[in-house]
């Protein structure tokens, strides 16, 4: 531990202080002003620069302020946040809540209403100790939050502001570093203690095991003895050796003998082979010849196809043009003929009123009696009252005929809509069956796989097994495909599902025999007329075919069979039988296959290709796909399950809403409908009225009159009815024109049209037998295919076998030499053996049995020597290791011993150092003290006599008054601060039940301390003013403003700013 130099101290000066406060300065570099022009050096690391609280206990912000290098005294009332700023530095170092002495959790401390609270602590970081000066510079600011629920939580920041850990035990480094510590550990005391409990407990680990290596010694010792003995034991066995080896040398000529016989059978079945090989090479190009003329006549027509389907599609937007024109033309046309009719019909209704006219008024020029006026005249008033009333009437009926034309309208209108609506709900019924099916087989197979290919298949498979187990099957069937392949990219599987279709659920069979015994199974499983999985019988090989030479390639993009993780070679050898997956690409992006296959010539060998939305793409042709997720090969089963889930959800939730559009329109339909009876029964009551109003009309116009009437005003009526008829007449005529001319556009029309839809019938009537063509010559084309595949197969069979034969030939040559030249190793000259390999090695066994006998008897004199050499090995070495921890422990006893004399004298020291601080303390006021520690219980025990030392006893500390306790506490403390070795020391309210006179003297004795250790920090904490402190640049005093209602900030100030204040 550094030693420090200290002074005595002694009486205070009676002379009365002025009272002279200073205004601090703040800034970071107020601390190295203090000690420009003068000797004195400040502290360089684990002093606290400054302090800011928020949120923290009853205070919404406390700070930031920052203290001096040496002396800092926090002054104000009550309430003011002293003791906050005290359990504020315990609380942000790390310390427990119930160190604080103030809450026995950490929320206690979140100021009431608040969810958190805040600390940050700055400590100083300078010179040759700082801690991590690299990483953290001149200061390391603590930030502390508190959350409510009682957890916190640390950020560690350098000088520049950039956080460097938030972990805590970066924290307690720092804090070990800095020695910032209680009492014990301050001391180092405590990590002494520590240290010599640790090596003790080594020392008794290292005896236990001396221990239990002195009793392993025994045992070895033992052993040794024993192996020594048995090795002098052993006899020889040289005339047995001496036989088995002349036996050995036989048989290694005798194995030389017989690999050279079975050279000879492999090169004559080598030589057969090579002349099959060139018999099957002439078929497969007699079959490649065939398959070529196939595949041309395939070509050809697909080519007249096309070219009658490109004519076709090129005539069929001028065939709906025309149509649309022959439309728009009959439309005009009857638009034309109409107004034709109704003007004909006003035509001869205005030719029927002139006819009446005249002949009205050639009866009332015969008429001469004039004695009817009056009666006449009131007919003529009658009948243009009734004619206003059906005027009115047939205004009324126009009306109620539009509001029933509306309603109609109305009413069909939301027909439709109820129509469209209930095929809609309908169609969303259909599919939300359909994904509650998928959504129940997607359930089921997370527990088992095998049921996404149908709630039958696990019962079927382990039907499967049991009949193969009984031997019904020759080989055990391989099923379902989808089940026995793996995407190598789970993005293609919507394509892949698109192109295998059905045999993802289909089963392999080796024979015709295996295939009925499985259909005699699923007809267990599937009842009749539901579909069952389809079965490919193929002969199981254990080879996946060699298709390098007819694959398709392309560098960006795979093959269904590249793109598959096939472990089963039957599965891959059926995919490739029964849909040619080598020959098709899979291509993500719909308009990069398009380019692919259409842009330009497709790759080489490949006739298809599928993209990731499971579209299907030829050179010419291009079809959607009706899925939109994969049923069978999604891995992620969960994210289906929930995509499914929520499409379920949303067409419940749409058949609720269509159901509710549809009972509004059901409601509106009714509500119309009803309008409609009563409009239509208004409506015909205004008929009614109309008809029985003319029906008087006419009566009163049918009234033989003999009264003389105006014959000028009816010739004027002719004369106008005349006038209409001939403007009524040309236009009539106007219109028979255009209804002329509208007609031969009609026929024009209609003959175009049918002269390009007759081409276009003949175009399809030519195209219907090249389908039937193209059909027949896909079928050759795969007969050929398969033909061709058969001779491939075949060839590949042979060639595999042919190679296996060389490369057995290979190995038995490489064999044959191995053996010669291990027999020339055993036996240099070769000798010449009668007995075959098999009668030798039953010889030489023999022998070996003899020899084991005598060994397992006696023991082999190699191995027993061996063992001897270990045992005595092993023994030695745990000697010499037993030997060494003896002298271990020996010396780390006297070594232990002399450490423990030191840690007391250590120890013995630091009691009587701080029991001399003590009583030299307390005869400042001529009182008296002693201090007892007993180290075995660790407790000390204090008394002082406040009287002269010879007068009067020791009194326990209870005993004493306010001011002498709180004087007697201070010199304790003081004692204990001269023996501690920590950066800072706190004290808060150390003179609060002194007298003016023990304030003084306790405080002359801690700026005596204070000023004496200029490398530490001392921040003490009192209500009293503090206006009677000497002036010195080492002094700060902190002035807390007194707290106020509502008040959420509670700022220092410095001394004189107050005092500033009080003058004005």
């Amino acid at each position: 531990m550094a030693k420090r130099k200290e002074e005595n101290f002694s009486s205070p000066k009676n002379a009365k202080r002025p009272r002279q406060e200073e205004l601090e300065d703040f800034d970071k570099d107020g601390d190295e002003d203090e000690c420009k022009g003068t000797t004195l050096t400040a502290a360089e690391v684990g002093i606290i620069e400054s302090i800011h609280l928020k949120n923290f206990m009853c205070h919404s912000m406390l700070g930031p302020f920052k203290f001096g290098s040496n002396v800092n005294f926090v002054v104000g009332n009550n309430g003011s946040g002293k003791s906050a700023v005290l359990t504020a530095l315990i609380v942000g170092l790390g310390g427990r809540a119930v160190a604080t002495n103030r809450g026995s959790s950490l929320k206690g401390f979140v100021k009431d209403g608040q969810n958190s609270a805040d600390i940050s602590i700055t400590l100083r970081n300078r010179g040759d100790d700082a801690f991590k000066a690299s990483v953290y510079g001149n200061s390391i600011l603590i930030q502390q939050h508190i959350s409510i629920d009682g957890s916190r939580s640390y950020k560690l920041k350098s000088a520049t502001g950039s956080v460097v850990s938030t972990r805590k035990e970066e924290l307690i480094a720092i804090l070990d570093h800095f020695n910032i510590q209680f009492f014990m550990k301050a001391t180092q005391l405590e990590q002494m203690k520590e240290d010599y409990s640790y090596i003790m407990e080594t020392k008794e680990r290292t005896k236990e095991q001396i221990h239990q290596g002195e009793e392993r010694l025994t045992e070895l010792k033992r052993q040794c003895v024993e192996k020594e003995e048995r090795f002098q034991s052993i006899a020889g066995l040289s005339t047995m050796k001496t036989n088995l080896e002349s036996l050995k040398h036989e048989m290694a000529w005798a194995v030389v003998n017989e690999i050279e016989k079975q050279l000879n059978a492999i090169r004559d079945n080598i030589k057969i082979g090579e002349d099959r090989a060139a018999r099957l090479d002439r078929k497969m190009e007699e079959q490649q010849v065939r398959l070529n003329e196939a595949e041309q006549k395939y070509k050809d027509i697909q080519d007249k196809l096309e070219k009658i389907s490109e004519e076709t599609n090129a005539r069929a937007p001028e065939c709906m043009a025309l149509k649309a024109d022959v439309v728009a033309k009959k439309r005009a046309y009857n638009e034309a003929e109409v107004l034709y009719n109704r003007s004909l019909n006003e035509y001869k209704a205005l030719k029927k009123d002139d006819e009446q006219l005249c002949k009205r008024i050639e009866e009332l020029k015969k008429s001469t009696d004039q004695s009817l006026e009056p009666e006449r005249l009131e007919r003529q008033k009658k009948i243009s009252w009734l004619k206003e009333r059906v005027k009115a009437f047939q205004n009324q009926e126009n009306s109620v005929n539009q509001e029933i034309e509306q309603f109609q309208q109305a009413i069909e209108k939301d027909k439709e809509e109820h129509g469209k609506i209930k095929r809609e709900e309908l169609d969303v019924k259909h599919a939300l069956s359909y994904n509650q099916g998928q959504l129940k087989e997607l359930k089921d197979s997370k527990t088992d796989r095998l049921k996404r290919f149908g709630p039958n298949v696990p019962a079927l498979l382990e039907a499967i097994d049991d009949a193969y187990r009984q031997g019904h099957f020759t080989y055990k069937p391989v099923g379902p495909l989808g089940a026995c392949i793996h995407l190598r990219d789970p993005e293609l599987a919507l394509a892949i599902e698109s192109c295998l279709k059905g045999l993802l659920q289909a089963y392999c069979c080796h024979n015709h025999a295996d295939e009925r015994v499985l259909q005699a199974l699923m007809k267990r499983f599937y009842l009749p007329g539901t579909s069952r999985p389809p079965i490919i019988v193929s002969e199981f090989r254990n080879e996946i075919y060699d298709v390098r030479h007819r694959a398709a390639y392309h560098p960006d993009f795979p093959t269904v069979l590249t793109a598959l993780e096939i472990d089963n070679a039957v599965v891959a050898n059926s995919l490739i039988d029964m849909r040619g997956i080598e020959t098709v690409l899979l291509i993500k992006n719909n308009s990069v296959a398009r380019a692919v296959m259409q842009s330009q010539k497709p790759p080489k060998n490949c006739r298809e290709a599928f993209t990731a939305d499971g579209d299907q793409v030829f050179a010419g042709r291009y079809y959607s796909s009706e899925n939109t997720r994969p049923k069978f090969l999604s891995r992620d089963v969960d994210s289906e399950i929930s995509d499914l889930e929520n499409e379920v959800e949303n067409k419940t939730a749409q058949i609720l809403n269509l159901q509710q559009h549809l009972s509004t329109l059901e409601k509106d339909i009714k509500h119309n409908e009803e309008l409609l009876k009563r409009c239509q029964l208004h409506y015909k009551e205004l008929k009614m009225k109309i008809r029985k109003n003319i029906s008087e009309i006419r009566e009163l116009e049918n009234i033989e009159e003999h009264q003389s009437v105006d014959i000028a005003t009816l010739e004027d009526e002719a004369q106008e009815n005349k006038s209409k008829m001939k403007m009524v007449e040309e236009h009539m005529e106007q219109q028979k024109e255009n209804m002329e001319h509208l007609k031969s556009l009609k026929i024009e029309a209609e003959n175009k049209y049918d002269a390009i839809k007759f081409k276009i019938n003949q175009l399809s009537e030519l195209a219907d037998p090249l389908k039937d063509e193209l059909n027949l010559a896909d079928s050759e084309v795969d007969n050929q295919k398969r033909g061709k595949r058969h001779y491939e197969e075949k060839q590949k069979e042979h060639l595999d076998t042919l190679n296996k034969k060389k490369r057995e030939l290979d190995m038995k040559e490489k064999e044959l030499e191995e053996k010669m030249s291990q027999a020339r190793q055993i036996c240099p000259e070769r000798i010449e053996v009668e007995k075959s390999a098999s009668i030798l090695d039953k010889e030489i066994n023999r022998l070996r049995q003899k020899i084991q006998a005598e060994h397992a008897s006696h023991g082999d004199r190699e191995e027993i020597m061996r063992q001897y050499q270990e045992a005595r090995e092993t023994y030695l070495d745990l000697d010499s290791k037993v030997r060494t921890l003896k002298k271990f422990i020996k010396l780390l006893g006297e070594i232990m011993e002399h450490r423990f004399k030191t840690y007391q004298q250590f120890r013995r020291c630091l009691t009587l150092r701080c029991k001399l601080y003590f009583d030299n303390l307390l005869s400042q006021r001529a009182y008296c003290g002693k201090m007892n520690f007993d180290h075995k219980n660790e407790t000390l025990s204090i008394s002082v006599q406040p009287g002269e030392g010879n007068k009067a006893a020791f009194n326990d500390m209870r005993a004493l008054s306010g001011g002498e306790r709180s004087f007697s506490t201070v010199c304790f403390i003081l004692s204990l601060w001269s023996i501690a070795e920590s950066p800072f020391r706190c004290l808060d309210e150390f003179d609060v039940y002194m007298d003016m006179v023990n304030r003084r003297i306790a405080m002359d004795l801690i700026l005596k301390m204070a000023d004496s250790q200029r490398f530490r920090q001392f921040i003490l904490l009192t209500p009293q003013s503090m206006s009677s402190l000497p002036s010195s640049k080492l002094i700060r005093i902190l002035r807390m403003s007194d707290p106020e209602r509502g008040q959420t900030t509670l700022p220092f100030r410095p001394v004189t700013q107050e005092e500033d204040d009080d003058q004005r």
